[in-house]
């Protein structure tokens, strides 16, 4: 025993030398007379940060912050800076200005980068982001997310989160807002209809559609004839998500690829449901409002759709039980995940710091939970679902969509799909305007490929 207490002393310093921190003691009370024993000693462990930036000069330092939305998101963003600038420990102040819409925000941002008014902080796509790094006006945030004093553990947030915002293993971003583009299934209508699960393959899917679609026919209206299956939508996530249910996507090593095997059968599949009548459209088409009425079997949405079309189902009087499902893969499913990000752009140590302290205070489970509450949009952080216990169980489905998470992919990590992704929800619409039939989507896949070679150079 003599010599293990030696031992043991000399590996807590090495320990403690090798990790950086700083331990002290503080003794609390000493024996009293009384013969009790003394308690036991407490050590406090002080991280030092590695940004060399003395805290008092963040003292009334103000940050200029541009947000691009405006109604429910814009109140709760300006509720939580005012809740900030009278909270925070260091004296930072952050100031708003609104910016109305992400195209409007990136081009003020574009044009301002070279001038004094650039903002400190934005929350922009993450495409947008890395334009601006490449540029090199942004801040490369590993520094400060990797700090021992003000870093934030990385393990506490979804992969699919964590990793878009990386761009040659410089993290350009970090998430602020997240969602995912996913399909709506009438559980009880599929049930009637003699199905007991969702669908789990693409096969599966077309049977459920078609059959949804046959039993319309089965009454004396002739107006729903053609509806029953999905009610096709044309959005740019919904192309990519279909894309990757295949096996497909829209990148090759690292350059776009649309005319390849995988996605030719995407779309085969997805035209062949319109042309046997299992995928019908209308330009006057609520699709939530269908999907209450049993119009459709199958709809698309995204995560802020969900409080509306539990509003339609219960203005409907429907009783029906409907659910999220990914888009239909033979191995697990597909999911399109994507949202907006905090951008900082390079200024002072000082400023940039702060504008990160500012960040990581919106990134804490309680703020992260209102946004949850508010929005309805995913939980950045897992550990903030110990905080929406209430929340799952009156939002379901939202539940069900969360769970879907690890099969989450990501978005092309490239500046040009800002504009890539626009061409191929105006490709994927086309497709569907003029009906191309299904032994043709090779050549609007493509015309899309050559596009994007194009606009991405």
């Amino acid at each position: 025993m003599k010599k293990i207490f030696p031992l043991f002393f000399i590996a807590v310093i090495l320990l403690t030398a090798c990790s950086g921190a700083n331990v002290t003691a503080t003794e609390k009370a000493s024996a009293t007379q009384s013969g009790e024993k003394p308690p036991a000693v407490e050590t406090a462990l002080e991280t030092a940060s590695r940004i060399e930036v003395k805290e008092e000069a963040l003292n009334g330092l103000e940050i200029n912050a541009w947000i691009p939305w405006y109604g429910i998101e814009s109140d709760l963003f300006n509720t939580f800076v005012n809740d900030f600038n009278s909270q925070n420990e260091w004296g930072i102040k952050v100031v708003v200005e609104n910016q109305i819409n992400f195209s409007n925000l990136y081009d003020k941002v574009t044009t301002s980068l070279p001038t004094e008014n650039k903002p400190n902080l934005v929350i922009a796509l993450p495409e947008h982001a890395q334009g601006w790094y490449a540029d090199g006006a942004v801040t490369n945030l590993t520094n400060y997310v990797e700090d021992p004093k003000y870093g934030i553990d990385s393990n506490d947030i979804p992969f699919v989160f964590w990793n878009q915002d990386l761009t040659d293993e410089v993290r350009v971003a970090f998430p602020a807002q997240r969602t995912a583009q996913f399909l709506l299934w009438n559980e009880t209508w599929a049930d009637k209809l003699g199905f007991d699960s969702m669908p789990a393959s693409s096969e599966k899917f077309r049977q459920q559609a078609c059959r949804a679609q046959s039993s319309m026919l089965s009454d004396e209206l002739a107006e729903n004839d053609a509806l029953g299956g999905w009610l096709v939508n044309t959005d740019s996530m919904t192309a990519y998500a279909w894309m990757l249910a295949f096996g497909g996507g829209v990148l090759e090593e690292g350059n776009y690829r649309f005319l390849a095997p995988n996605n030719i059968k995407a779309f085969k599949f997805l035209r062949e449901l319109s042309e046997t009548n299992c995928a019908w459209q209308s330009a006057g088409a609520d699709p939530i409002i269908a999907f209450a009425n049993r119009e459709a079997l199958f709809i698309t949405a995204s995560l802020h759709d969900l409080p509306s079309v539990a509003r339609a189902f219960a203005s409907a009087n429907s009783t029906d039980k409907w659910s999220v499902i990914p888009f239909p893969a033979e191995h697990n499913g597909a999911l399109a995940v994507f949202g907006s990000s905090y951008v900082i752009f390079e200024s002072t140590d000082e400023e940039q710091l702060a504008s990160w302290l500012f960040v990581k205070w919106l990134l804490d489970n309680k703020q992260d939970a209102r946004w949850v509450e508010t929005t309805h949009l995913f939980p950045l952080r897992t550990s903030t679902l110990s905080l929406l216990g209430d929340y799952e169980k009156t939002h379901p489905q939202w539940k069900q969509a969360v769970d879907l998470l690890p099969e989450g992919e990501l978005q092309p990590q490239l500046a040009s799909w800002r504009t890539i992704k626009v061409m191929l929800g105006d490709g994927f619409a086309h497709m569907y305007r003029v009906n191309v039939p299904s032994g043709q989507v090779a050549a609007i896949l493509a015309q899309m490929e050559t596009m994007a070679k194009d606009l991405s150079k």
